[in-house]
């Protein structure tokens, strides 16, 4: 080979070397770059009407940069360093039409490792992102959590329900509906609350009538806050069967409803009325707003022994619990908030004002006269844990004003009970028996807050 060829073949491996190892470099590049991106583990909806929530959760902490715009209402969320990959392309698939606040989503690539997700709006919004640490089963978290931007009145919710009375007359409902009188409760309303079927057997009528005039007058109805424990991103305790605390208590949670809304004199709300997750704080804080007269929170026990059985009743202790078993369940419902996912920077103005204020002597003692009543009753349909009231420091039990009790129906982690729990009629009782155990509390405790008074004649 002369040299003049040899050169040119030396040139040219030269450039072929150069060629190879600029591919190798690029896809060196490529892979390092590729490594350092986030996989997208998990994509979750909730949608309520009290906002929409969407997770996801990934392998390391997420980044994002987020904006609203307008016409049409959209929020724009751009995941830095993130994988675009199938579980992500299924995140459109989870919008349902019935989504309050959610119109559709679109997820794609924007530029080179960058995803960004378009999620197109019914109506405005007040959105709350937030990252969350690894907590329980979950991985590092993305909260995107879509508020109203005109939050509904709670209070306003409620009396705009229809009454039970009037929906059966056919009529419409008067200015105040939590006003009653004896001229929109006649003599058979009347008959059928102090009827034995509707009353404990010792109690004493729910409205009095004088027996010279004949008058009785009911200036508000009793308002009952009924709140299903967990929801939504945190399930509660799951039986060895796979059932999930949070379907038991919605569904105990919606049948006591039922009960007490089908009394002329009572009326309820729930905390939370489809399967989304309610910080404890919101919890207490809508009970305040509608002017509850009482509180009571459900919940399913579960211990690390699967032999622990039976119905208990609790009432806040800031002394220290009644047992280490209270204790430990104490610290598990009050761990909702990190499991659920709670926007710590979002602060409640009035529930820092009265949340901790628990120097109402009186709310005490009323919690714990309600839960001997409705442990009483709960006793006829299955065994007690305890035959006594228990005690700990549930965050969820701190209205100051409003006496709060929290039943825990039965153990979730006994094999026996978790059956129990799934079945209907079981459900039905459970519901049966603390409407029972409210009816013995009111009849003999009327609220301390005036908010019912059963009045004589003309008074």
């Amino acid at each position: 080979m002369s040299e003049t060829n040899r050169s040119a073949a030396t040139m040219k491996n030269r450039r072929e070397f150069l060629k190879t190892g600029g591919a190798l470099m690029t896809l060196l590049v490529s892979r390092a770059g590729f490594a350092q991106e986030t996989s997208i583990l998990a994509v979750r909806v909730w949608p309520a009407q009290d906002y929409t929530r969407v997770t996801l959760e990934g392998r390391s902490t997420l980044k994002y940069t987020q904006q609203i715009v307008k016409n049409p209402e959209r929020l724009v969320v751009d995941l830095e360093g993130v994988e675009f990959n199938s579980v992500i392309q299924s995140l459109p698939n989870k919008i349902t039409e019935s989504d309050p606040y959610i119109k559709l989503i679109r997820a794609g690539r924007n530029r080179p490792g960058v995803v960004r997700l378009v999620i197109e709006l019914k109506n405005e919004v007040k959105p709350q992102v937030f990252t969350l640490e690894p907590v329980g089963q979950y991985g590092y978290r993305l909260v995107l959590d879509l508020y109203p931007a005109e939050p509904a009145d709670p209070l306003l919710a409620l009396i705009e329900k229809p009454d039970p009375i009037d929906a059966a007359s056919g009529q419409t409902s008067p200015p105040d509906p939590l006003a009653r009188t004896l001229d929109d409760i006649n003599a058979k309303d009347i008959a059928k609350a102090n009827s034995d079927d509707n009353r404990a057997k010792d109690e004493p009528a729910l409205v009095a009538k004088d027996k010279t005039r004949g008058k009785a007058k009911v200036t508000r109805l009793l308002t009952v806050a009924i709140d299903p424990g967990h929801g939504g991103e945190d399930p509660g305790a799951v039986g060895n069967r796979g059932t999930y605390e949070k379907h038991v208590t919605i569904a105990v949670a919606r049948r006591l409803k039922a009960k007490i809304d089908a009394d002329p004199l009572m009326r309820s709300m729930l905390t939370r009325d489809g399967d989304f997750f309610v910080p404890l704080q919101q919890r207490v804080s809508k009970a305040r707003a509608v002017q509850a007269d009482l509180f009571v929170s459900i919940h399913a026990d579960a211990f690390v022994k699967p032999d622990a059985h039976g119905s208990s009743v609790f009432v806040l202790s800031e002394k220290g619990a009644s047992s280490t078993a209270a204790r430990l369940l104490a610290q598990h419902e009050n761990a909702a908030d990190l499991v659920g996912g709670v926007n710590f920077a979002v602060k409640d103005a009035v529930l820092a004002k009265t949340l901790l204020d628990l120097s109402q002597t009186a709310t005490k003692q009323d919690s714990m006269k309600l839960a001997k009543a409705v442990l009483g009753e709960m006793g006829g349909i299955n065994r007690l844990h305890k035959g006594e009231v228990e005690q700990a420091g549930f965050a969820v039990l701190k209205a100051p004003d409003i006496p709060s009790i929290l039943v825990e129906t039965a153990f979730i982690s006994n094999p026996e009970e978790e059956q129990r729990l799934k079945d209907e009629a079981y459900q039905d009782k459970m519901a049966d028996a603390i409407l029972r155990g409210i009816k013995r509390y009111f009849a003999k405790n009327p609220p301390a807050q005036q908010r019912i008074k059963l009045a004589l004649g003309d008074q």
